[in-house]
C-alpha cells in the first residue's frame, strides 16, 4: 500500500476512534459509508472494521477502567442469588459495569438470532426506524439530562437485544442505541461509555468468528492501518472523558445522539 492512502487510513481510523471513545458512537457508522465511497470493497471494509473494533472497544474499556471512568471486575460474584442457583454453572461479573457490558454481551447472540429470522422482512423499513429511534433517545436525553433515572435491568436488557438486532440487520446502529439506552436507563454518563466499548468488542468478536466459520474470501489488506489508527486515539479519548464534567458530558451525548438520528433519517428521505 502506497503512503498517501496508508497515511489517510490511519488518520480516518484515529479520529473516528477518538470521537467513539470519547461519545459512545461514530466509529463503525461513520467509517464504513466513507470508505466504501473511497471505493473500497465490502469485504474488505467491514471485516477490517469488526476486527478494529474489537481489539480497541476492548482497549477502551480498560482505559477507561484505568481512568476511572468505570469500574469493571470479572471475578465471579459467587455471593450473588443467580450464582447460588445455578452452582457450578453459575456466573455473574463482580462489579455492576461488569454485570451490564455482560448482560449486553450476551443480548448481542439473540438479537442475532432474530435478525436473521426477520432480516428480509424489515429490511426496507430498518434505517428509518433506527433513525427515529436515535433521534428520539437523543431528544429524551435532551430534555432530562439534570434528571437522574432509575436504573432498570429490564431496561438494560431489552436495549441490549434492540441494539444488537439493529447491528445484526444493518451493521451500525449499536454505539448510538446502546449509549443512549443505558443513560436513560439511568447508566451514568462516563460509565455508559465504557460500557459500551466492552459489549461491542464482544459483538465484533461475534461477526469477525462468524465470517471465519462461514470461510468468507476477506481481504485484510486495510486492517492494519485502521487498528493502528483506532489504537491510538483510545488514551486520548480516556482521558478527555474524566476531565469532562458529568452533566455536560451527559448533554454533548444528547446533542451527538440528536444529530446522528437526523442524519440517518436525512439519508433515507434524501
Amino acid at each position: 500500500m502506497e503512503w498517501e492512502p496508508l497515511l489517510l487510513l490511519l488518520g480516518m481510523a484515529f479520529f473516528c476512534e477518538l470521537v467513539d471513545s470519547t461519545l459512545g458512537m461514530g466509529y463503525g457508522t461513520t467509517l464504513t459509508p466513507v470508505l466504501l465511497f473511497m471505493g473500497y470493497e465490502p469485504m474488505q471494509v467491514v471485516p477490517a472494521i469488526l476486527l478494529s473494533e474489537l481489539i480497541t472497544g476492548a482497549f477502551s474499556a480498560f482505559a477507561h477502567h484505568r481512568a476511572g471512568n468505570a469500574f469493571f471486575n470479572f471475578h465471579n460474584d459467587r455471593e450473588h442469588r443467580i450464582v447460588k442457583k445455578m452452582g457450578k454453572l453459575g456466573y455473574l461479573p463482580k462489579s455492576n459495569d461488569s454485570k451490564i457490558a455482560f448482560v449486553l454481551g450476551i443480548c448481542s447472540l439473540l438479537g442475532a438470532v432474530g435478525a436473521a429470522v426477520f432480516a428480509v422482512n424489515l429490511q426496507n423499513y430498518l434505517k428509518p426506524i433506527i433513525g427515529v429511534i436515535v433521534f428520539a433517545m437523543g431528544l429524551i436525553i435532551l430534555f432530562k439530562h439534570k434528571s437522574r433515572s432509575k436504573f432498570s435491568w429490564y431496561k438494560v436488557t431489552t436495549l441490549g437485544v434492540v441494539a444488537a438486532f439493529n447491528k445484526g440487520l444493518s451493521g451500525g446502529g449499536y454505539g448510538p442505541l446502546v449509549t443512549s439506552g443505558q443513560i436513560l436507563s439511568g447508566v451514568k454518563g462516563k460509565s455508559a461509555i465504557a460500557i459500551t466499548s466492552m459489549a461491542e468488542s464482544f459483538t465484533c468478536f461475534i461477526g469477525v468468528t462468524t465470517y471465519l466459520i462461514m470461510g468468507a474470501e476477506i481481504d485484510w489488506s486495510i486492517a492494519p492501518p485502521l487498528l493502528i489508527g483506532a489504537f491510538a486515539g483510545v488514551p486520548i479519548s480516556a482521558a478527555l472523558v474524566k476531565k469532562i464534567n458529568p452533566e455536560k458530558f451527559t448533554l454533548i451525548i444528547g446533542i451527538a445522539t440528536t444529530l446522528l438520528g437526523c442524519l440517518t433519517l436525512y439519508k433515507v428521505f434524501f
